[in-house]
């Protein structure tokens, strides 16, 4: 077949094919022209497969003339169809009565999450102490994740099974919410007191852990601030979030970022203190952890920790609301499960 047969047949299909179109009476009859004019088994699509044969020259001409066919034949097809669906809808408005004095489908209410409400009732608290409330990138490089965070090469945390890395290991989701310290304190200038709840990533998941949760981190950096401060802002939170009569106690542990370093738990709020199961009978139950910010991370955003000292705390909102509500399985807050969402 040469180009000027090609084009002859091509144009006859085109012009029969929009015919056909313009004739459907129904979809179904507008599906059938759409196969068998656009299918793999069609004559268009035959005609495109000869393109091979042709002398090299010819192939794009030919190429423009089966285009502009196919172009013809769905624009053809797409105008039926618009057609008789707007023909559908007029009939079915002249046709079809609505009774507008029919009620309204009910909707069902909302409801409070409970992660929400803890994280709304801690930035209440917080900025009611007078910290400010910042966010932060949660994807981060490992230099405002860990580096500057005073995390030694090889920590456990840089391992793959604890951080989601990205991008060949250039950056990571960030485990924990206190890379947004450092963005900020290089940003201002102290005195300093924020918060930065927001949502982190680790490598882990069963009924206490998932690889998705929300934390808030807190510090408080200017002059002369010792863990006596820490300790006062921490008692305060908590007869604030747990009510006056419960207790605070603070046990010694690390923390790469700061120095000295505390485990805080709270008098158990299901018992009084006086042991059950959910304390595992200690009469104590751990909420967050804290410390004085270690000189090496005020280093990192260039303060001198002659000049300069602060503390740092931070909790994970899922423990905080868990131990409120008394939820004992951390995936029944992620799952959206109406009947669990309607205790609130």
């Amino acid at each position: 077949m040469n180009l000027q047969t090609l084009e002859e047949d091509v144009k006859a299909l085109a012009e029969e094919g929009v015919r056909q179109a313009r004739a459907a009476d129904c979809a179904e009859a507008v599906e059938r022209v759409r196969v068998a004019l656009l299918g793999r088994k069609s004559a268009l699509t035959s005609r495109m497969k000869e393109l091979g044969a042709l002398p090299a020259a010819d192939k794009p001409r030919a190429g423009a003339i089966l285009n502009a066919a196919r172009k013809a034949l769905e624009d053809a097809i797409a105008a039926r169809e618009a057609e008789l669906t707007a023909q559908a809808m007029g009939h079915a408005l002249q046709t079809e009565i609505f009774d507008m004095t029919l009620p309204g489908r009910p909707m069902g209410q909302g409801r409070y999450h409970p992660i929400g409400m803890v994280l709304d009732e801690l930035i209440e608290i917080f900025t009611g102490l007078g910290f400010a409330v910042e966010e932060g990138p949660e994807v981060e490089t490992d230099a405002y994740n860990f580096q500057m965070l005073n995390f030694p090469d090889e920590h456990p945390a840089r391992d793959m099974q604890d951080t989601f890395y990205v991008q060949n290991g250039a950056r990571l989701l960030r485990t924990h919410t206190s890379p947004v310290q450092i963005h900020a304190m290089l940003r201002r200038a102290p005195p300093l007191s924020i918060i930065a709840p927001g949502r982190v990533f680790r490598c882990d998941s069963d009924v206490t852990h998932s690889p998705v949760f929300h934390q808030v981190e807190g510090f408080h950096v200017d002059r002369n601030v010792n863990f006596g401060h820490l300790k006062g802002t921490l008692e305060l939170f908590v007869h604030r979030l747990y009510g006056p009569k419960t207790k605070i106690r603070l046990r010694p542990s690390f923390f790469p970022f700061t120095e000295p370093s505390a485990e805080v738990d709270v008098s158990c709020m299901f018992c009084g203190g006086a042991g059950c199961r959910v304390c595992k009978n200690s009469g104590w139950l751990e909420i967050l952890g804290a410390g004085m910010i270690d000189p090496n991370v005020l280093k990192s955003v260039n303060l001198d920790p002659e000049r300069w000292t602060g503390f740092a705390f931070g909790c994970g909102i899922e423990r905080i609301a868990m131990l409120k509500y008394g939820i004992d399985d951390i995936r029944l807050l992620f799952e959206n499960d109406p009947r669990f969402l309607e205790r609130f």
